[in-house]
């Protein structure tokens, strides 16, 4: 590895990936990439679950400058976009770049020469002049807290570690968790135990997947001049029009209720389970699911969803509120990532010795999700506030990676070492932020999400359209920020 790349990114996930081919674009050809794992990938080499998929159509979960009118399906497979991600590598000539093994435990600023060290576990370090951190949000695995949850005998892991070493065939299981990878796998687990126990403590809102193959004819037709630019931009304007119940009126979120409604009524005809399945928080609160089967799953002779809480996990069976006492071979955590706080776990020392915990004691903010008061030269994509409910994550990504080539070519035109986004920009930009959101779904009562911290503040998403988003981060404003010279 060079002892001192211009740039360093962190991760190889759609974020890193994107962030290289960009930089090469525009001229900078002295970065790494480091990748903790021995594959690139982030989420979608991780996440190898039965019935894997994306939620977001693959025509607009992708990069605009690489369309793939090959997509088997709307929404594909996991499989096929690992396999999309590998060829943009490939294509763009990245495979030099990258740096396999290398999980970054330490980031300090050197206020004397305005570069960062950093420091990989296996006990090297390096200098570079600037950090992009492409980690993303969903790679560190949740687990409940539950007690005795270290007594189980059997297989147990969490669905973004899958244990396909375990044949489910014929074995009980239980699954803890409903969130968007659980409506996923529990169709395909279903069809396979002998006995499945879902475990819910909240039931999600679930639509209809618009979900189907795509026919050898229907991929030629998107080979022709325009025609996947054309599918793509229709895509990204139907799921744009979801979010006017999010950025502009929660009672507008009434017409996604009624389609959520409507097809739980159409899929489970049992009252009683219906009852058990039904929301009791507005819509949108919580990440809207898509699912054709998950619903029929659960209706099965052989599938139950115990609404009771999980109250102790014993050696061989798990323990409900209730006090019974069920018996099963496997448990799987369906029970998510942690998102909020995953960053704030990072060690992170910027300028006068200032450490990342202490600059979000708070809460974890950026301006435009992008850039910290105090840590100069250090760019998050996907950072705080800037997760979608409603669209494409790969499309903010984009305008993301535009704004921190803009904030390179200013520190190049200016001369100036490093740049730093002043406080004052940094507070207003969020309390313009936050004032939104409080307007909106999240700080309804009863909304209890991922998406909020331990204070009930939603540092995930973004509150509007991602055209707003979008044109905000066209150009870099130089006086909201100080260039370190």
């Amino acid at each position: 590895m060079s002892t001192r790349p211009g740039i360093t990114i962190i991760g190889s996930g759609f974020a890193g990936i994107g962030m290289a081919i960009k930089l090469k674009e525009a001229g900078y050809h002295d970065f790494v990439i480091l990748e903790k794992a021995t594959d690139l990938g982030g989420t979608w080499r991780d996440n190898t679950y039965p019935g894997c998929a994306c939620d977001v159509p693959s025509h607009m979960y992708s990069f605009s400058f690489e369309l793939n009118p090959g997509w088997s399906r709307m929404f594909s497979p996991q499989t096929e976009i690992w396999e999309y991600m590998r060829d943009c590598v490939a294509k763009y000539g990245l495979t030099p770049h990258f740096r396999f093994g290398k999980e970054v435990v330490g980031l300090e600023y050197d206020d004397a020469t305005g570069a960062w060290q950093v420091s990989t576990d296996d006990g090297e370090t390096f200098t570079t002049n600037a950090v992009v951190s492409g980690i993303g949000a969903l790679h560190v695995p949740s687990f409940p807290q539950i007690r005795g949850r270290e007594r189980f005998r059997g297989p147990a892991f969490h669905s973004a570690e899958w244990d396909h070493s375990v044949d489910l065939t014929g074995k009980r299981v239980a699954v803890i968790g409903t969130g968007a990878s659980a409506i996923q796998f529990v169709p395909r687990l279903a069809e396979r135990a002998a006995r499945l126990t879902v475990f819910q403590r909240t039931a999600p809102w679930i639509q209809p997947k618009p979900d189907f193959e795509l026919s050898p004819r229907a991929r030629r037709i998107l080979t022709l001049p325009g025609a996947a630019r054309a599918l793509r931009n229709s895509i990204y304007w139907v799921l744009e029009a979801r979010a006017l119940g999010f950025a502009v009126d929660p009672r507008l979120m009434k017409m996604q209720e009624v389609v959520a409604r409507r097809h739980l009524a159409r899929q489970v005809p049992d009252p009683e389970l219906r009852a058990k399945l039904t929301p009791d928080y507005t819509i949108g609160c919580k990440r809207i699911l898509l699912s054709n089967d998950y619903y029929p799953a659960l209706s099965r002779d052989n599938v139950e969803l115990v609404t009771d809480g999980v109250t102790e996990i014993r050696e061989n069976s798990v323990v409900d509120s209730t006090g019974r006492e069920i018996e099963v071979d496997v448990i799987v955590y369906g029970t998510g990532f942690k998102v909020t706080d995953a960053l704030n776990e990072q060690r992170i020392i910027g300028r006068n010795g200032l450490k990342i915990q202490d600059a979000w004691q708070s809460g974890i903010e950026a301006y435009y999700g992008i850039t910290t008061a105090g840590f100069p030269n250090l760019f998050f994509l996907l950072g705080p506030n800037t997760g979608l409910g409603h669209n494409s994550v790969v499309f903010m990504i984009e305008s993301q990676v535009k704004y921190v080539i803009d904030c390179l070519r200013l520190l190049s035109k200016s001369k100036a070492r490093a740049m730093d986004v002043r406080p004052e920009a940094q507070r207003a930009y969020n309390d313009r932020l936050q004032e939104r959101l409080n307007a909106l779904i999240w700080s309804e009562g009863g909304c209890k999400s991922w998406y909020l911290d331990e204070h009930g503040v939603n540092r995930t998403t973004w509150p509007g359209f991602t055209f707003e988003y979008w044109a905000r981060t066209r150009k870099v404003k130089p006086e909201a920020y100080e260039l370190i010279r």
